[in-house]
């Protein structure tokens, strides 16, 4: 397509927008409530999402060494308990740290126990992939030298189950949300384009090809896209970025952290504004074929 033409289409393509202007501002409008709806949404399930990440990374096994262990035999279990598959990081505490834990959580009557320590050492692991954590407590479980294996038996699974669970609604949810947009979105571009059928029927009446009838409305809708995501995204951005900073300012030591604005706004503009032109683009596209047979 020749430079000239494109700037043809593109000069066309404004002035219907301020032709019907009416039927602009509808189309507008759908894109930028439905795309409001889209980024909350976004913003909720995304930061339910870093929740869920931070309680699986958060379950750790805790494996405590035989008492009657010494220390050479307490690091033969510590090397083999490194090199079982699928553990990422071990920490390990002394019976005497154990100790000091314990006085500091139920207090200075069990100080006492510092001349005849009862406890053994104790390795605190983390799975690289938290939904393995059971699999790899039962295998340390069987390893010598191992008193007790301890990783909430019962509860993990269902806490997983659970979060699974969430994340295949919340994702159900996006993708449901995704399509009544695209609906709504390219249902009004298409009563835009229904009222102007009479202007495709007579430029295919004078010989216009169906790209250079296309295009420009095409173009209509890359603009009506981009116009009605201009409002979602400062919204959302002015409106996360302000309950971020109370947000943190509140809760700084708590597990539950939103994600940091930067790059998370970022990407979620740059995804609403390819959702808007998409289904922009998309919606022209389809509206216009019907009427290109003349």
């Amino acid at each position: 397509m020749k430079f000239r033409t494109l700037k043809r289409h593109v000069r066309e393509s404004f002035k219907s927008l301020s032709r019907n202007n009416w039927m602009t501002f509808a189309s507008v409008s759908a894109v930028t409530v439905t795309l409001l709806l889209i980024g909350v949404f976004f913003v909720i399930m995304m930061n339910l999402n870093q929740l869920a990440d931070n309680i699986e990374n958060d379950v750790e096994i805790k494996v405590v060494a035989d008492p009657a262990a010494d220390q050479e035999a307490v690091q033969k279990l510590l090397k083999k308990v490194k090199e079982t598959p699928g553990v990422e990081e071990v920490v390990h505490s002394t019976r005497d740290q154990e100790l000091e834990k314990m006085i500091d959580s139920f207090g200075d009557e069990l100080a006492l126990y510092k001349q005849s320590n009862p406890l053994g050492d104790a390795l605190y692991i983390k799975a690289a992939d938290p939904k393995e954590t059971a699999k790899i407590a039962k295998k340390i479980g069987t390893y010598d030298y191992t008193y007790d294996v301890e990783y909430g038996e019962g509860k993990v699974e269902k806490l997983f189950n659970v979060l699974k669970v969430g994340r295949n609604v919340g994702l159900v949810l996006i993708l449901a949300l995704l399509f009544t947009a695209m609906f709504l979105i390219s249902n009004t571009i298409r009563l835009t384009i229904v009222a102007r059928r009479t202007e495709i029927e007579i430029m295919k009446l004078v010989g216009a090809t169906n790209s250079f009838v296309r295009i420009p409305f095409m173009l209509e809708g890359v603009w009506l896209g981009i116009f009605g995501a201009i409002l979602p995204m400062i919204l959302v951005t002015v409106a996360y970025s302000q309950l971020y900073t109370v947000w943190e300012a509140r809760l700084q030591n708590e597990l539950f952290h939103l994600l940091n604005p930067m790059p998370f706004l970022l990407q979620l503009n740059g995804l609403l504004l390819f959702i808007a032109v998409f289904i922009g683009v998309w919606g022209s596209f389809m509206s216009v074929r019907k009427f290109l047979k003349v």
